[in-house]
């Protein structure tokens, strides 16, 4: 198979000014994966800076709640930044530096990605530039007061649908014009080669923890592992260290928005989804996309899943039925997520809670014999405004209100 390509899926189609670029990327990664003292040293970072590793916590109470499968959780929200993405940036930050390069640029949708980037350039020295989508930097304002506070800056973005698609395109621009000192922290398993592979590499820390975890807990391998996907980094973290195992099932969840039926989404696995293969951003996968090519609007309540394409791995495993998808709508979200904080208390993310759903709709039909994980991505903190609407919380109104005030 040819390098960079996942079945039909990936690739990478980037402009000349930045095959250079590439090829140098190529070359620091290559040389760095082949070197098993690199990935000690990420080890021993992750470890001493960032909690590594994240436990994995059965779920007494759900598991009692639904009578029927184990439940296990895996805490990706007590990593350092509070979801899965420091695995990544971490990872990236130490080939940065091999490079010798200064300056690092990123794309953030729900922020989390924005504040890992911000973080890691803070640790290492790193000059840091963020892009986010106009509308993501609305529903996502404590994000960003982290990002400015630990020194990068910030620059909305107003283009197309002002979201995370939008925030990606303006990223790429900006690295055609600075190669020389800059490298470009992609958040997530997509874009053109080798940043899947290199984000799914970084990412299979987890799944390496959660393996372990689960045969010294259950005794065994778990028979499902659910995981919420937008770009799938979060996903094929923790899908990793069970791919090699034909008897442990894979389900993938997506945004369904408001519903497949009403196109306000952001799935693109799942059947009636409308998703069609294309190239853009530098890859072939999956897109969200009109006849002739033009990126559909998405929608979902969780930002970090609001994007149009998905990692042409995940495109490849789902082709091959390795990986089931499902969706979970906005509604569905919001009762997970008070269904998780008020039997466990555990506040998952918006994004993280996708994967929750469907994980609550199929434990009950299990054996209490069976065991499932759960990846929870990130911590709802990101997320308090975005909640505290949904639930229509009138003291929280209040709040708001009152706070406003003293700020005029």
């Amino acid at each position: 198979m040819k390098k960079g390509y996942y079945g039909q899926w990936g690739g990478a189609f980037v402009p000349e000014v930045l095959q250079a670029t590439f090829d140098a990327l190529n070359k620091a990664y290559e040389t760095a994966r082949a070197d098993a003292s690199f990935w000690q040293e990420y080890v021993d970072l992750m470890a001493n800076y960032s909690c590594r590793p994240t436990p994995l916590t059965y779920a007494e109470n759900l598991t009692r709640h639904f009578g029927g499968a184990k439940i296990y959780i895996k805490r990706e929200d007590l990593n350092h930044t509070g979801a899965h993405k420091a695995n990544n940036v971490m990872g990236q930050g130490l080939l940065v530096r091999r490079m010798g390069k200064k300056r690092v640029i990123a794309e953030t949708g729900a922020g989390q990605h924005g504040v890992a980037t911000a973080t890691m350039a803070a640790r290492f020295g790193f000059a840091c530039t963020i892009y986010m989508g106009e509308e993501d930097v609305a529903r996502q304002r404590p994000n960003v007061f982290w990002m400015e506070k630990l020194g990068a800056t910030v620059v909305p973005v107003t283009d197309g649908s002002r979201t995370l698609k939008d925030a990606m395109n303006e990223a790429f621009r900006d690295w055609v014009t600075s190669m020389e000192d800059t490298h470009y922290v992609i958040g997530t398993v997509c874009g053109p080669h080798p940043f899947p592979e290199m984000v799914a590499w970084f990412q299979s820390i987890i799944g390496i923890e959660a393996r372990r975890q689960i045969l010294a807990q259950h005794g065994r391998m778990p028979d499902r592992v659910y995981a919420c996907v937008g770009g799938g980094s979060n996903a094929m973290g923790i899908f990793q260290g069970f791919l090699e195992e034909p008897g442990v099932e894979l389900v993938g969840v997506e945004a369904g928005g408001l519903g497949i039926d009403t196109g306000k989404h952001a799935s693109r696995m799942v059947e009636g989804s409308g998703a069609s293969a294309g190239v853009a951003q530098g890859y072939k996968t999956l897109f969200l996309q009109s006849p002739e090519g033009q990126m559909r609007d998405t929608h979902s309540i969780a930002a970090g899943l609001d994007y149009v394409g998905i990692s042409p791995i995940l495109s490849d495993l789902g082709e091959k039925g390795r990986v089931r998808f499902a969706a979970a709508t906005d509604r569905e979200v919001i009762e997970a997520l008070s269904l998780a904080m008020r039997t466990e208390g555990l506040i998952p993310a918006m994004e993280s809670a996708h994967a929750f759903v469907q994980a609550f709709k199929e434990a009950p039909t299990m054996s209490k014999d069976q065991a499932i994980i759960i990846n929870m991505s990130g911590r709802g903190d990101k997320d308090i405004f975005t909640i505290a609407h949904a639930f229509d919380d009138p003291s929280w109104k209040a709040f708001i209100v009152k706070r406003a005030e003293e700020y005029r």
